[in-house]
């Protein structure tokens, strides 16, 4: 399965969540093109295999192996357009390392993946929409109301910061957690935890919105926007219910 390195993220969170067997996967890329001087591409191939082959991968989930280094496929991003080090988890470093002498792991991830995953897609044929809308300086919710009209079963914000909306933004999330989308807030900083209640809650009136639309409202946690998405997809094809 192919991606380029611009989606490998996305595709590695998927395949750590569906792929349901103890067994590594390992996703590995390259930045520059084969014809080009300095190709990374067959040793980052090389230490895949390496790194597939540790008992230490064992119950990992997926990893992403560039650059002489092991990352978390969850924890995982793309921070650079051009560098050989683009690939980095910010906040709480790699699980290990691929050197001459052998892999070195030096922790795990503790979040569900792999065997443990809930999700089984051997039998959807299609994943639920799910749309990502950025936070910016005077943002217009209709973006968002036009996401929901447009059929989006979920949809994520990017917020500024620890989850801020701007503009006429609350009134789109209004509006799409009324039509039964879902809406998960996440944050644009690149790095940083979404606690519960933040972003985008409405102007319900006093007494705020009614219990349902507000279980539509969710904390994507420390979550890159492109992953919540991924994660919101898989949950669709579960459930729709909001209990």
């Amino acid at each position: 399965m192919t991606s380029g390195t611009d989606t490998l993220e996305e595709l590695a969170y998927f395949l750590d969540l569906t792929v349901r067997s103890d067994k590594p996967v390992v996703v590995v890329g390259s930045m520059r093109n084969p014809s080009t001087l300095g190709y990374e591409g067959a040793a980052n191939l090389l230490e895949g295999f390496r790194v597939a082959a540790s008992p230490e991968a064992h119950g990992q989930g997926a990893l992403v192996v560039l650059n002489d280094e092991i990352n978390a496929a969850r924890e995982v991003t793309k921070t650079d357009a051009l560098r050989l080090n683009t690939f980095q988890t910010r906040g709480y470093g790699i699980l290990g390392v691929v050197d001459a002498d052998r892999v070195a792991f030096y922790r795990s991830s503790l979040k569900r993946h792999a065997a443990k995953s809930e999700f089984d897609i051997a039998a959807v044929t299609k994943l639920p929409r799910v749309d990502v809308l950025l936070v910016y300086q005077g943002a217009d919710g209709d973006l968002i109301k036009a996401a929901a009209d447009a059929g989006a079963k979920g949809i994520v914000v990017a917020g500024a910061g620890a989850g801020a909306t701007s503009g006429t933004q609350p009134d789109g999330i209004d509006y799409a957690t009324k039509k039964g989308v879902f809406v998960v807030t996440t944050t644009r900083a690149g790095a940083g935890r979404i606690a519960a209640g933040r972003g985008g809650r409405g102007r319900g009136g006093a007494a705020g919105p009614p219990p349902e639309e507000v279980r539509r409202r969710i904390a994507g946690e420390d979550l890159a926007p492109v992953k919540a998405r991924v994660l919101l997809m898989l949950a669709l094809t579960r459930t729709s219910d909001s209990r």
